[in-house]
C-alpha cells in the first residue's frame, strides 16, 4: 500500500493532509520524470472545489519549474482528461478532484500516457522524491522554463466525442440531471441539449462550497423527487468528478451501478458485443445481480473494491464492461476509466433502441437487501485466523444457502473490519451481521 496515493489518488483536507507543498513537489517530479529526454507535457483538470485553484496553480509551478510545459482544460471531469491525455499524446494527467468528498477535502489523481491511472512504480518514486529519499529534482533555466498554455480546446474536442457517441436524437425525451455542483455543471446540459433532449437541470451553481453537498450521486434523492415532481423520463445523477453515474427511472426508482451494469450487459449480448468476455464486477456487488447474469446466461468476475482493480481484470482479460455499485461503469470500447456521462449516453441508447422505460429494462434483477456494518478491531489478521469467528460466517453462509451471502473483508486504512450481509430480507441481514460481530466481541477482538 502506498503512503501518499490510495486506490483513487492522493487524497486529504486541503491544506492538512494534502497541501500546496505536495502539489509543488508533485509538478516539480513529473515534470522532470517526463521532461528528461524531450520537452515534457502535462496536461491539468480540476472539478470545482474552492481548494482546485490553488492546487492546479501550485501544479503549474511544479511542472514548469521543471522545465516542462502544463496544459490547463479548467473546470472538467477526471474522463475527460483520460481521454485528452491519450488522444493528444501528453505525457501524462493530472485530475485534481477529490471525487464524492465534501469541499473541504481535495486529490490529486495522475493518470499515464495511455489514460490509466498511474503505474506504482512512478507513483512510488514520486513518494520517496515527497519524503526527501531521492535526489533534488533541478530547475530548468532560462529559455527552458516551461509555460502554462490554455486548452478549453482539449474539453471542447471531449465534448464533442460524447456526442458523437450518441446513436439516437433525443429529442422529446425528458431528462433529468443532477450536476453536483461539480465537474458536469455546464458540460452535462451542453451535451443533453446538443443531442435534443429536454432537460431539467439541478444542483449546477457552483460556488467552491457546496460540491456533493447533499446532490449528486452520493445523495440521490433530490434527484429521484425532481423525475417525480416534474413527469420526466429518465434521471441521471454525478459525483463530483463524473467519474461515476447513477440514474434514475421514470418512477423515481434509483438504478445503480449494479442494475447499469446488468442492462447494459445484456444489451450487448444480445447484439452480439459482449462475445465470449465477461461482466466484471467487485465483491460488493449485490446477489440479485448475479442472479439475473446467471439468467441471461452471462459470465461474471469479482474483484476487490475499487474500480482500479475492475479495469486491471477488463485490461488482463480482455473484459469489455466492468464496474461498481456506486455508478463507476467502465464501458472499454470507449475508455479506460469510469466515465458518467459516457454511462449516461450508453444506457439512454438502450432506452431507445429498446423502445423502453428504464423501469422496465430493471425488471428482471430482484436488488436483495443490503447491510454494511464496519466494526473497529484490534487486530485485523488475527480476527481472520480466529476459528470462532471463521465458525460464526460459514454458518450464516449455511444459513442463507443460495438465498443470501456474507462478505468480511478488511479496511485498507482503518483499523476496520466490514461485515456484509445480503439477504431475502433485512431483518435477516441484521441477524447475519450481528451473528458474526458477535463471535468477534467474545473472543475480545473488538475496540470498545
Amino acid at each position: 500500500m502506498s503512503k501518499y496515493f490510495g486506490t483513487d489518488g492522493f487524497r486529504g483536507e486541503a491544506n492538512v493532509g494534502l497541501t500546496v507543498e505536495h502539489a509543488f513537489k508533485i509538478g516539480r517530479f513529473l515534470g522532470w520524470y517526463f521532461g528528461r529526454n524531450h520537452k515534457c507535457r502535462v496536461v491539468i483538470g480540476k472539478d470545482t472545489r474552492r481548494s482546485s485553484y490553488m492546487f492546479e496553480s501550485a501544479l503549474s509551478a511544479g511542472i514548469t519549474a521543471s522545465g516542462a510545459d502544463a496544459y490547463l482544460l479548467h473546470v472538467t471531469t477526471t474522463p475527460s482528461v483520460s481521454y485528452v491525455t491519450r488522444i493528444d499524446d501528453f505525457d501524462c494527467g493530472i485530475m485534481i478532484s477529490a471525487s464524492h468528498n465534501p469541499f473541504y477535502d481535495n486529490g490529486i489523481k495522475l493518470i499515464n500516457s495511455s489514460g490509466e491511472k498511474m503505474e506504482e512504480d512512478v507513483l512510488l518514486e514520486i513518494e520517496d522524491y515527497l519524503d526527501g529519499v531521492s535526489p533534488k529534482v533541478p530547475y530548468a533555466h532560462r529559455d527552458q522554463i516551461g509555460r502554462t498554455i490554455d486548452y478549453s480546446a482539449g474539453r471542447n474536442r471531449y465534448i464533442g466525442y460524447l456526442i458523437s457517441l450518441a446513436t439516437h436524437s433525443y429529442k422529446g425525451i425528458k431528462v433529468g440531471l443532477d450536476c453536483a455542483n461539480g465537474s458536469t455543471w455546464m458540460i452535462a446540459k451542453n451535451v443533453f441539449d446538443a443531442l435534443g433532449a429536454d432537460t431539467y437541470v439541478i444542483n449546477n451553481t457552483p460556488d467552491g462550497l457546496n460540491i456533493n453537498m447533499d446532490c449528486g450521486s452520493t445523495h440521490i434523492d433530490g434527484l429521484r423527487r425532481h423525475v417525480v415532481e416534474n413527469g420526466l423520463d429518465v434521471g441521471f445523477a454525478f459525483d463530483g468528478d463524473a467519474d461515476r453515474c447513477l440514474a434514475v427511472d421514470e418512477k423515481g426508482n434509483l438504478v445503480d451501478g449494479d442494475l447499469i451494469l446488468y442492462i447494459y450487459g445484456k444489451y450487448m449480448k444480445e447484439r452480439g458485443k459482449l462475445g465470449d468476455t465477461k461482466v466484471v464486477t467487485t465483491i460488493m456487488s449485490n446477489i440479485g445481480l448475479y442472479k439475473a447474469l446467471d439468467a441471461a446466461g452471462i459470465g461474471y468476475e469479482k474483484t476487490d473494491v475499487g474500480d482500479k482493480y475492475v479495469w486491471e481484470n477488463m485490461r488482463e482479460h480482455g473484459n469489455r464492461i466492468g464496474g461498481e455499485q456506486s455508478g463507476h461503469i467502465i464501458l472499454s470500447k470507449y475508455a479506460t476509466t469510469g466515465d458518467g456521462m459516457l454511462t449516461a449516453i450508453k444506457l439512454m441508447q438502450v432506452i431507445l433502441d429498446k423502445k423502453m422505460p428504464l423501469s422496465k429494462l430493471c425488471e428482471p434483477v430482484t436488488i436483495y437487501p443490503q447491510l454494511l456494518k464496519n466494526v473497529k478491531v484490534q487486530d485485523k489478521d488475527a480476527v481472520f485466523e480466529d476459528a470462532d469467528v471463521i465458525e460464526a460466517v460459514a454458518e450464516t453462509e449455511r444459513r442463507l444457502g443460495d438465498n443470501g451471502r456474507v462478505l468480511l473483508r478488511k479496511s485498507g486504512t482503518e483499523p476496520v473490519l466490514r461485515v456484509m450481509a445480503e439477504a431475502p430480507t433485512q431483518e435477516e441481514c441484521e441477524e447475519c451481521v450481528d451473528a458474526i460481530i458477535a463471535a468477534m466481541e467474545r473472543k475480545g477482538h473488538i475496540v470498545k
